[in-house]
């Protein structure tokens, strides 16, 4: 009687069918990953709104005027970039109230055009109003 040793291993067939798993669960986690992302980086357009937004409103306490330059809100540059360079932040001044507006950079442009450009008012009025600020 002739034993046959048993191969240790996968086949070809058992490879394949791992691949193609793979593969389609990769095509399912990645388009939610980039949302990811995005949503991510737009955190940091927000919050850094609200913040020059604070900033506005103790440069008026303290001169009883907003201020355009993100200068003289003790930023390092107008317009400001954020810390990852995701959104450029500007100020407009009109009649005693502002406007700041972030507007996506780069990547993030292309990938979030739909909160390409975000606002904040002096009244907090928050624009777009859609789920740009979720």
């Amino acid at each position: 009687m002739i034993k046959r040793k048993r191969g240790f291993g996968f086949t070809l067939v058992e490879m394949m069918i791992t691949v193609a798993i793979i593969g389609i669960l990769s095509s399912v986690a990645y388009p939610s990953y980039i949302d990811f992302v995005v949503r991510s980086n737009r955190a940091e357009g927000l919050r850094e709104l609200v913040r020059i937004a604070n900033l506005q409103e103790q440069h008026y306490v303290d001169n009883r005027s907003y201020t355009e330059a993100m200068t003289d809100l003790g930023l390092n540059a107008d317009p400001f970039v954020t810390e990852n360079g995701h959104y450029s932040i500007d100020a407009t001044v009109v009649n005693d109230t502002f406007s700041l507006v972030a507007t996506a950079q780069g990547n993030q442009a292309l990938k979030d055009s739909a909160c390409g450009t975000i606002a904040v008012t002096d009244t907090g009025k928050k624009t777009p109003a859609s789920n740009c600020w979720e």
